[in-house]
């Protein structure tokens, strides 16, 4: 099994640029598993609302999110991260992962 990823709007990149590089392997850890594996345990990914999933990170004491959708059922779309310091998935990084979803699709139509 091997999903393809693919980010849109440059927002993924703008997130890794922010990260030291040992944060930014362990992030693409992560994503090798969302690759490969069939299934991935709700330490990892968790479904957040809307068919948007954040990929769950930490790294020394540090916590990480990154949104994204399953397209086509293969393709994994990643949107925005974050550095998380809350207890709860702040709902303004929600909302940003939602509208540019809707972009997404919305650029996939034309």
């Amino acid at each position: 099994m091997a999903r393809k990823i693919r980010t849109y709007g440059g927002y993924f990149e703008s997130f890794m640029a922010t990260l030291k590089e040992k944060e930014q392997e362990k992030i693409q850890y992560g994503l090798l598993l969302l690759k490969t594996q069939e299934r991935l345990p709700k330490k990892f990914v968790k479904l957040i609302r809307d068919g948007i999933y954040e990929l769950r990170t930490e790294f020394a004491g540090k916590i990480f999110r990154v949104f994204f959708i399953f397209d086509d059922g293969q393709i994994v779309v990643l949107f925005n991260g974050f550095q998380k310091k809350t207890q709860k998935t702040p709902n303004n990084e929600i909302e940003k992962a939602i509208k540019i979803k809707e972009a997404y699709y919305a650029d996939k139509q034309s």
